[in-house]
């Protein structure tokens, strides 16, 4: 029995450790394919976010002119539109990580969760390479930063955590429920629009403000702006985003840990 099989958190986590070098070789990969079947490779990553913005920039702010971020507010929705692009795109394919990598989840003793973790990782650093559009409109607008734009790194913690939990709980589930992915991707466009990713939380009533805060995504995102937005910082929200995130993660790895020799049988 290798070491994927076993019980132990502590055993699983070690043998992901042990192949780190294959991990960063599948990341490696994954960003290599997808960009190699691109005509416009990495620019995708940037042109994706970019056009987007700009679409909601048009609509309230030149058509419909509602107050619904803080100003600049194209630099306010690329902020948030970033990791809002990575957590859509590590969702999306982290939970049909399993049922797309079935032949090598046969075929290898590799640790079953590196095929969803490298997903995670691989949709983080696609995160940080559109980061340079978004110092170019910092630019542009002349828009002064704080020091608070070097707690990104933190923010991107939190989210590796969220995303890691949510992946893994979901990408066993949905090799036995096939419907699960229709599922998924209508949660994902309601969290889109629940979450502040076009509208600042300023803006929320104050009796709406539970429902940011039980979102984990909501402060993380209003996190991510403050280093272009001091005003948005809270500590306290981070805090509880950050708290749910590791709960996520537990409950998730637990979900794999319980579902895998099903999931195995299943493919």
């Amino acid at each position: 029995m290798d070491s994927s099989d076993s019980r132990s958190p502590i055993a699983r986590a070690r043998a992901l450790w042990r192949v780190r070098r294959v991990f960063w070789l599948l990341v490696r990969r994954d960003l290599k394919v997808r960009y190699a079947t691109s005509t416009l490779g990495y620019l995708w990553t940037v042109l994706d976010p970019l056009l987007m913005s700009l679409v909601y920039w048009l609509l309230f702010t030149q058509i419909i002119r509602r107050d619904a971020g803080l100003d600049p507010y194209l630099v306010f929705l690329l902020a948030g539109m970033l990791p809002w692009n990575w957590f859509n795109g590590a969702v999306s394919e982290g939970s049909k990580a399993l049922r797309a990598s079935a032949k090598l989840l046969r075929s290898t003793d590799l640790p079953r969760e590196i095929w969803v973790l490298r997903v995670v990782v691989s949709r983080g650093v696609e995160y940080v390479l559109s980061l340079p559009v978004l110092f170019v409109f910092l630019v542009v607008y002349q828009k002064s930063v704080n020091p608070m734009l070097l707690t990104i790194p933190i923010g991107m913690v939190v989210q590796t955590i969220l995303l890691t939990g949510i992946t893994l709980a979901l990408a066993p589930l949905v090799v036995l429920v096939r419907d699960l992915e229709r599922v998924i991707k209508i949660v994902l466009r309601l969290a889109f629009y629940s979450s502040p990713v076009l509208y600042s939380t300023t803006r929320l009533p104050e009796t709406w403000q539970w429902v940011y805060v039980a979102n984990p995504l909501s402060p993380l995102l209003s996190f991510y702006r403050t280093g272009i937005f001091p005003e948005l910082l809270n500590w306290l929200h981070l805090g509880i985003s950050a708290a749910m995130a590791v709960v996520l993660f537990w409950v998730g790895w637990f979900i794999f840990m319980r579902l895998e020799r099903t999931v195995l049988k299943e493919i």
